[in-house]
């Protein structure tokens, strides 16, 4: 629940919480990072006024009562929570200032690293002291921990943008211990804190944490030049500065321009290899529910009872991957087929918001949790020109994605057929004939693209006629539906052959 929530008050005398004998019932992170939020409580900067000058990050916990035991749980904040803020807070304000407040005073350890935001720019520090319990002024930092902070503070815009992401959601505290890496690095200790230092004996050595590696893709090589037909190396080239500047891209184009294929090579090329990659195809019925997280039917085994269980879609499981320590350096690839054909609104949801401000999180409509998108995640979407679809895209797509054409007049894909075929060492008529017939074609957008005849069957006897007449004739009637055309008679085999022997 946001500061500016609570309403002032002060828990009596200063009281420290010892820590509980009793060990821990759960796996814990040597060390953990933790964000507490301080810049606007009740409308004052703590940060500014009193956190960095007495060395110490608080809550205010105005309505809670004397706490008599460390380590509270979860039931037990609960429970005074319920009580003391009764008509002070909503249920969901309720229960977020209970997860805040298990955070603060039984999931936070002398020597974690602690960050706080103020005037734009981040302070990080370290935790020296257990919690306590004391009176404040208007009752706005009951509940405290001493810190030892830095001196050297950071612009927000210059952070690293897995920072930036941590950083931007909207709770008092939040867990950075996903970040704690470069929050090390932000404060000269790669390797941790000073092992001298009190609590710094939590920290990992140098030799133990490797170094987090930057997210890059490969260099384009000759070799993916030759494989994929293109001879010019610097049109892939271009593709790979779109995919590190803009995270998202569409190919779009006609039929047949190998959008998809490409799509899936250039994938797997910069992401290693098929396992960083994930396909799906958008259709009209396609809903967020399918895309990233919904409700779903699940059968009980044993029982034969069904319920709904929240069940993750193919864009939430590649991010939780890509979000994986070890993989945070690994691009991975969510390849979106025919994308135009969804509503793209409905599917996305909350989430078009993220693929613009890939550096922000949001709350999950259905599991209510703070997500980000993993600068690791690129999409690359295919849309098909034929059906006039592109024209409707709105300007909130054409802004969050590149756009690179694949037309049958122009590069890589003008010539592509003729170079395929003399690496299969056919006879050449067939690249002469597909140019022959785009040239008739009035609308680029009803070219034929060249992968209907790259194909074994089109080669076997009357393989050719037999794909001209039930694969391209049929698009180019489509195209002149209603026209008084004669389609065979202008665009058939035997009439571009007497026009081009």
């Amino acid at each position: 629940m946001p500061h500016s929530d609570r309403l002032p008050g002060a828990p009596g005398p200063r009281t420290a919480l010892p820590r509980d004998a009793r060990p821990s019932t759960g796996w814990r992170a040597p060390r953990k990072a933790w964000l507490v939020r301080g810049s606007n409580v009740s409308g004052r900067n703590l940060v500014r006024q009193s956190w960095l000058k007495e060395g110490f990050v608080s809550l205010p916990g105005t309505h809670l009562p004397p706490l008599e035991e460390a380590d509270p749980t979860k039931s037990v904040l609960r429970r005074h929570v319920e009580e003391g803020y009764e008509g002070a807070a909503s249920y969901s304000q309720k229960q977020g200032l209970v997860d805040e407040l298990h955070a603060f005073l039984t999931q936070m350890r002398v020597g974690d690293a602690v960050a706080a935001i103020s005037d734009g720019r981040l302070h990080v520090g370290r935790i020296t002291g257990e919690a306590v319990q004391t009176p404040s002024p208007g009752g706005l930092s009951n509940l405290r921990r001493a810190v030892a902070w830095l001196p050297r503070s950071h612009a927000y815009e210059e952070l690293p943008e897995e920072v930036q992401q941590k950083l931007s959601v909207q709770h008092d505290v939040v867990d950075l211990t996903g970040v704690l890496d470069a929050l090390d690095g932000l404060a000269g200790h790669p390797g941790g804190p000073d092992p001298g230092a009190p609590g710094g004996t939590g920290g990992h050595p140098a030799a133990e944490r490797p170094a987090q590696r930057e997210l890059t893709l490969p260099d384009v090589s000759g070799k993916l030049a030759s494989d994929l037909l293109v001879h010019d190396l610097s049109w892939l080239a271009e593709v790979r500065e779109l995919l590190l500047d803009e995270r998202q891209l569409v190919f779009y184009g006609p039929p047949g321009t190998g959008k998809t294929y490409l799509a899936m090579r250039l994938a797997e090329y910069f992401g290693g290899g098929p396992e960083q990659v994930k396909i799906v195809q958008f259709h009209p019925s396609y809903a967020y529910e399918d895309f990233f997280e919904g409700f779903r039917p699940v059968e009980d085994p044993e029982t034969r009872d069904v319920a709904f269980r929240l069940t993750a879609g193919p864009l939430r499981e590649l991010a939780d991957l890509a979000s994986r320590e070890g993989n945070r350096h690994v691009p991975h690839f969510l390849i979106v087929d025919e994308i135009n054909r969804a509503n793209l609104a409905k599917v996305f949801g909350e989430l078009y918001f993220l693929l613009e401000y890939r550096t922000r999180s949001v709350r999950l409509t259905y599991s209510g949790d703070d997500f980000a998108l993993p600068p690791n995640l690129f999409v690359i979407g295919t849309m098909n020109t034929a059906d006039r679809s592109i024209a409707l895209v709105d300007a909130a797509m054409r802004r969050r994605f590149a756009f690179v054409e694949l037309s049958p007049r122009s590069e890589p894909t003008a010539g592509l057929l003729a170079r395929w075929l003399e690496r299969e060492g056919r006879d050449p008529e067939p690249a002469r004939l597909l140019d022959a017939l785009n040239a008739l074609v009035d609308d680029p957008d009803f070219a034929i693209g060249p992968s209907y005849l790259m194909k074994p069957g089109v080669y076997r006897e009357g393989g050719l006629e037999r794909t001209w007449r039930t694969k391209i004739l049929p698009l180019l009637e489509e195209h002149h539906y209603g026209e008084d055309l004669d389609v065979a008679a202008r665009y058939g085999l035997a009439s571009l052959r007497e026009q081009h022997p």
